[in-house]
């Protein structure tokens, strides 16, 4: 009964054919499913196992299997790139098809910024197309599952608030910030942490750490064994029963209560009404040993049009200039 939103990843599941492409038809379906509220494409995200997507044998159990389209007991393997589009332009023509097949649902995409030039390039396509996904969802190099491979989960990727601004300014630059919403995935845990994402451009953020503690995660980085020693990440009936339902909802609904009180209290304290009026102005940061400043004064922020106009800081300047809106590949 709660409501959905689909992330569509580079196996397509629940919407692939045998071989692994992405099924028009299948999608269709699932997606008119009333659960189902937005779309989100997976272009890329923070550490997860094995340099990618993989679910082992074990843990494909026939209700997995079934909901993903795929044969139990064997290794579930996500590609390394999508197969439904190679281009910037074909990424967006994507989300355009995919808003038409589900009804008209939101669709957008997730990222972890890594190559300037790509985020650049996709946003070159939505200038020559004016096709734009209702919500773009950036998640930052903290991200990660708690078996990814450390050098992935501590070194790779763009860190949030960084990346967030990043795309903030793109977005503002190329003239089309308010016509979507952007997220903040990456290590967002607590209420002052959603202040600033929100202070840094995002319209909302999403929370996947905090509630896999307060259902009891101990970051065991065995969550792609199937031997979660606490019932979270396993498929096991046996280890599943540590995790006491009735115990845990309790927890989880407490931590979600809380984490919005206090987000409530520091845009109270800020004198505003609601997290969206929270502003760079709102935050400061300390950035000598005998210098605090307020963000605004700690990173540029763009006004409409700026990239076009060829009033972006040199670092973006090559990267525009090099990128291209028919190829991922920068000239």
């Amino acid at each position: 009964g709660g409501d959905i939103i689909w992330q569509i990843g580079t196996g397509y599941f629940g919407c692939r054919t045998e071989g692994g492409r992405f099924d028009a038809e299948m999608f269709r379906e699932t997606s008119q499913d009333p659960q189902v509220k937005m779309i989100e494409i997976k272009i890329s995200q923070g550490a997860k196992p094995g340099h990618g997507g993989i679910l082992p044998g074990p843990k494909v159990t026939q209700e997995i299997a079934a909901a993903r389209n795929v044969k139990p007991g064997v290794d579930c393997m996500s590609p390394t790139g999508h197969t439904a589009f190679s281009t910037p332009i074909e990424l967006l023509q994507w989300v355009e098809q995919l808003r038409t097949l589900s009804g008209d649902k939101p669709v957008g995409f997730k990222l972890c910024v890594g190559k300037l030039s790509e985020l650049m390039a996709i946003a070159k396509a939505m200038v020559e197309t004016q096709i734009l996904p209702d919500f773009i969802t950036v998640d930052g190099g903290e991200g990660g599952t708690g078996a990814a491979p450390v050098e992935f989960t501590n070194h790779i990727g763009m860190p949030l608030r960084e990346a967030l601004l990043l795309v903030h300014n793109t977005l503002v630059g190329i003239g089309v910030r308010d016509r979507l919403r952007v997220a903040s995935s990456g290590k967002r845990v607590t209420g002052f942490d959603i202040c600033v994402a929100m202070a840094l451009g995002a319209d909302w953020c999403n929370v996947a750490r905090g509630f896999m503690l307060s259902l009891g995660c101990i970051q065991s980085q065995r969550c792609h064994t199937n031997s979660c020693p606490v019932g979270v990440a396993t498929q096991s009936q046996r280890l599943q029963r540590a995790l006491v339902v009735a115990d845990k909802d309790v927890r989880v609904e407490n931590f979600h209560r809380n984490t919005v009180r206090a987000l409530a209290e520091v845009v109270a304290a800020c004198g505003l009404e609601h997290p969206s009026e929270v502003t760079p102005r709102h935050v400061m940061r300390r950035v000598t040993e005998f210098e605090v400043k307020t963000l605004d004064r700690v990173y540029g922020f763009f006004e409409p049009g700026q990239l076009l106009e060829g009033g972006a800081p040199d670092f973006m300047k090559a990267a525009w200039e090099e990128s291209r809106p028919d190829s991922f590949r920068s000239v």
